[in-house]
């Protein structure tokens, strides 16, 4: 296998997590699964958020719906970040 995608089940045995909670999360499409000759992956890149959204929903006992508010506005932070280093960078360059 590709080792760009990670066998969902191997990820549920290794973080000692149910099955219905990586399904759930793509039925309100927080994640996409893949699947390939009838098993299911997640790509590797969405590993991190995949165990991010654990940590919500298991220590901090987050429902979906607010998972996904989280997610939303984490990737907004983000892209306001990225917004300001560009703008930065511009502005540093008009300085100099």
């Amino acid at each position: 296998m590709d080792d760009q995608y990670i066998s969902i089940i191997e990820f549920c045995k290794c973080h000692h997590v149910d099955y219905s909670f990586i399904n759930s999360l793509n039925e309100h499409g927080l994640i996409q699964i893949v699947v390939i000759e009838d098993d299911e992956y997640i790509e590797q890149e969405r590993i991190r958020d995949l165990e991010r959204m654990m940590r919500l929903h298991y220590e901090l006992e987050i429902n979906m719906q607010g998972i996904d508010a989280i997610n939303h506005l984490l990737d907004r932070v983000s892209q306001l970040q990225d917004e300001v280093r560009m703008l930065h960078n511009r502005l540093r360059r008009f300085e100099d």
